[in-house]
């Protein structure tokens, strides 16, 4: 479904998002994320290669959707919860 008709007919806007992953689907999602700016508004991009992030951040930077960068162990439950709590996104996914 469009994104644009989704929000318009009463669905979630997405403010904040937090995306674990910084690969090649990650990357794609992102782009798309950043292409649909009225409901993609913020995007915390975290992996455990920050690079990668800054890579995806540097090519949208320029874009409406608002990138920041984290590097994160995906596999440390407790810096994953503590990355939760400090951007406080409403819906993440790792992908």
């Amino acid at each position: 479904m469009n994104l644009k008709i989704f929000s318009s007919i009463g669905g979630i806007l997405w403010e904040k998002l937090l995306v674990i992953g910084a690969g090649g689907v990650a990357s794609v999602a992102i782009h798309k994320m950043c292409q649909n700016s009225e409901v993609f508004e913020e995007v915390l991009i975290a992996s455990r290669t920050k690079s990668r992030c800054d890579a995806i951040y540097e090519k949208l930077k320029d874009g409406k959707t608002k990138l920041s960068t984290a590097q994160l162990d995906a596999d440390n439950v407790d810096e994953i919860v503590a990355l939760i709590e400090s951007f406080r996104p409403l819906m993440w996914l790792s992908i």
